[in-house]
């Protein structure tokens, strides 16, 4: 594979967030294709110690292939991933877009990167909440088989990218000057400072939101188990980095906490938060800039049969998103 890589979203929260970890991890590429849609010939990224300038995605499919990590949106990735895939680049995507396309492997690389092959081109990362739930449950289902989860996020405002982290900052000086702002360009239908907001995506005709779908439909796919139920309530929080999520995780076999916490702790890129070290769980504060999954606040649910509680938290940035991605392209070199 030629050393190209490509990131388009290059200017975004998660785009810049991913040559970051491109950096930080040595990724074998000679040259950088930095691409966004805004004011593209007036911009430049920085990537090991140089200044590269930003393009478009038409000029960036006329390069030698290589490997591109698409983080510009749904219908970007819908035009564009297939054409850069039909030039003879490896994508790997992280919309919504193709990850629960059948001929599609939506990969959290310590779960299910021993399925990618070489045939793999095109490879979806899944949602930011969902990677940290199902890096927690997938040495316990392993185990111990889910049977039910029912989860509630805490998602922060650079889930939203750059324009809820700038929401929120406008809302809060705002307040401090003893003024409200209007919620016309808002990303968000209520006020977000000093709030939370139980809505993320389009609402469904279910009731549910399109997040909360996500979540159901990925968690079964990465595991592979169609039958497992999954409930969720995703909510936005006034945090500006560090999704959490509170599971109740129900199985079909007994299992014992010492059981339990031993699993956690030896599943690579898991960090368990134990009372003897601390106060048994991790703030978002503490997950900013940081690659593990943390887990804490482990007990047994005293209600239901075979059930566990936990906590989960991540920088939802990094293992959320640009890493997890990274991580996932780093597999595909390998064929």
């Amino acid at each position: 594979m030629n050393r190209n890589v490509m990131v388009a979203g290059a200017t975004g929260l998660v785009g810049s967030t991913m040559i970051r970890i491109l950096e930080e991890r040595n990724f074998p590429a000679d040259h950088l294709v930095a691409v966004a849609s805004e004011r593209p010939e007036a911009r430049t990224v920085s990537f090991r110690g140089e200044e590269v300038g930003v393009t478009t995605l038409p000029a960036a499919l006329k390069e030698e292939p290589g490997i591109a990590f698409f983080s510009a949106g749904k219908d970007v990735s819908s035009t564009w991933a297939p054409l850069f895939v039909q030039a003879g680049w490896k994508v790997v995507d992280n919309s919504s877009c193709w990850r629960m396309s059948e001929n599609v492997k939506l990969v959290v690389p310590e779960i299910n990167g021993d399925l990618l092959g070489p045939d793999d081109r095109l490879v979806a990362n899944p949602n930011c909440s969902t990677i940290q739930m199902v890096m927690a449950l997938a040495p316990l289902h392993k185990k111990y088989r889910l049977q039910r989860i029912v989860a509630c996020t805490y998602q922060a405002v650079t889930g939203s990218g750059q324009k809820g982290l700038e929401r929120i900052l406008a809302e809060r000086r705002a307040s401090i000057a003893g003024n409200r702002l209007p919620l016309k360009g808002s990303v968000y239908p209520c006020p977000i400072d000093l709030n939370v907001i139980p809505d993320i995506g389009t609402l469904m005709p279910d009731g549910y939101t399109e997040e909360e779908i996500k979540m159901r439909e990925e968690t079964r796919k990465i595991l592979g188990d169609w039958q497992i139920g999954v409930s969720a309530t995703c909510v936005r929080v006034p945090v500006k980095a560090g999704h959490c999520v509170a599971v109740n995780a129900r199985f079909a076999k007994p299992f014992t906490l010492e059981e339990v916490c031993s699993l956690v702790r030896t599943f690579p890129g898991l960090v368990f938060n134990d009372l003897s070290d601390g106060l048994g769980y991790t703030v978002p504060q503490e997950t900013e800039g940081t690659d593990s999954v943390y887990v804490g606040r482990v007990r047994r649910d005293p209600s239901e049969e075979n059930t566990l509680e936990l906590w989960t938290v991540a920088d939802n940035l990094r293992k959320g998103a640009a890493l997890n991605a990274i991580q996932t392209g780093e597999l595909l070199l390998r064929f």
